[in-house]
C-alpha cells in the first residue's frame, strides 16, 4: 500500500511511536489519536481524543485508507479496566471504521489471547479478536509475543536487575520474542496483500522453538555486559512478589496477580503454522543485537545505569 493515509491508535505508546516513524519513512501519511498535545511531525496529523470519545474516532478514521489498532491495556487493577481498554475500545474502533466506510483493519492482539482462561488480560484480548473477526471488515490480526526495544518500559526492570548481576525469572518455560521495529514492519506489510486478510499471524525473531526463560535472561545479561546468574521463582514466590510490587508501586506495579498467572504458563512460543509467509515478512533484527541496542537506549535515556 503506497502513500496511504493510515489511522493509528496507540501512536503515543512504545509500539505506536515506532510504527509511525516507519510508516512515514515508507511515504505513508498518518493520523494518530492522542490524549495530550504532541510535538508536530511532518506527515502526521494528531487527533485529540480517546477510544471512549466516538466523535474523535470519527475524525481519526474519516478519509483514511486503513486502520491499525495498536492501543490496548496491558495492565489494569481489575476486569473492568481490561474490558474498557481492550474490548470496548476495540468495538468503538470497529464501529468508527465501518461508519467511515473504511474496509482495511489491522488489529494488534497478543499471544495471551490463545489462553483466555489464564489471565484477565488474555480473556480481554481474545474477546477483542472475536469482535474483529465478526466485524465484516477486511481484517488481519497480529499476535506478537514479548516485545522489546528502545523506549519499552515493560522489560526495563529485567535490564535493571541484570545490571546487578542476577535475574529472578518465572518457573521454567519457553517464550518467543520480537523486536519492535520488526513488529512495526509486519503491521505495515499486511496492508498491501489480500492474502493477509482474514488471517491471524503470530510472529517472532525467527528462533525455532523460542527461548527458555534462562537463555533469554542470559541474553539480557549479555546486552548489559554481565554474566548474570538466573533463578527460577516458584508461582507462590511470584505471587508474594506481586503483592510487594503492588504495595510499593501501587497502580504503577509491573508485576500483578494477573500477570503472575500469565508469566507462569510454560509455553509462550508462537505457533509456527501461523507465521506470516516469508514472501510477506521476515524478521530483520537479531535478538542479541537488538537487546544491546535497547540497553544502550535505556542508558542514554537515563533509565539504566552504565
Amino acid at each position: 500500500m503506497t502513500k496511504a493515509v493510515l489511522a493509528i491508535t496507540g501512536g503515543t505508546g512504545f509500539v505506536g511511536r515506532t510504527l509511525i516513524r516507519l510508516a512515514r519513512s515508507q511515504g505513508h501519511l498518518v493520523r494518530a489519536l492522542t490524549r495530550s498535545p504532541q510535538a508536530e511531525q511532518d506527515g502526521v496529523e494528531w487527533i485529540s481524543g480517546a477510544l471512549d470519545r466516538p466523535e474523535s474516532l470519527h475524525m481519526l478514521v474519516k478519509g483514511s485508507d486503513a486502520v491499525i489498532h495498536v492501543a490496548g491495556v496491558v495492565n489494569a487493577p481489575d476486569r473492568a479496566g481490561f474490558e474498557v481498554g481492550n474490548v470496548a475500545g476495540t468495538l468503538a474502533m470497529i464501529q468508527a471504521t465501518r461508519e467511515a466506510g473504511v474496509r482495511r483493519f489491522v488489529h494488534v492482539s497478543s499471544l495471551a489471547a490463545r489462553e483466555p482462561e489464564l489471565s484477565i488480560y488474555g480473556w480481554s484480548k481474545a474477546k477483542a479478536e472475536t469482535l474483529v473477526q465478526a466485524s465484516g471488515l477486511d481484517w488481519s490480526i497480529i499476535r506478537p509475543p514479548a516485545i522489546f526495544g528502545p523506549e519499552d518500559r515493560e522489560m526495563l526492570d529485567l535490564f535493571r536487575m541484570a545490571r546487578l548481576g542476577y535475574l529472578v525469572l518465572p518457573p521454567e518455560g519457553r517464550i518467543s520474542v520480537i523486536e519492535v521495529s520488526d513488529l512495526a514492519r509486519l503491521l505495515l506489510a499486511v496492508l498491501s496483500t489480500q492474502d493477509a486478510q482474514a488471517q491471524i499471524f503470530e510472529a517472532d525473531d525467527g528462533l525455532a522453538g523460542g527461548w527458555s526463560h534462562g537463555s533469554f535472561g542470559k541474553a539480557i545479561g549479555f546486552a548489559v555486559g554481565k554474566d548474570v546468574k538466573t533463578f527460577s521463582a516458584s508461582a507462590r514466590l511470584m505471587e508474594w512478589a506481586a503483592k510487594l510490587d503492588g504495595f510499593f508501586r501501587g497502580s504503577g506495579a509491573k508485576l500483578t496477580a494477573d500477570r503472575v498467572r500469565y508469566f507462569c504458563h510454560p509455553d509462550w512460543v508462537i505457533n509456527s503454522d501461523k507465521r506470516p509467509p516469508a514472501s510477506l515478512w521476515l524478521p530483520e533484527v537479531d535478538t542479541l543485537s537488538g537487546l544491546q541496542s535497547t540497553a544502550r537506549a535505556y542508558v542514554e535515556a537515563g533509565w539504566l545505569k552504565r
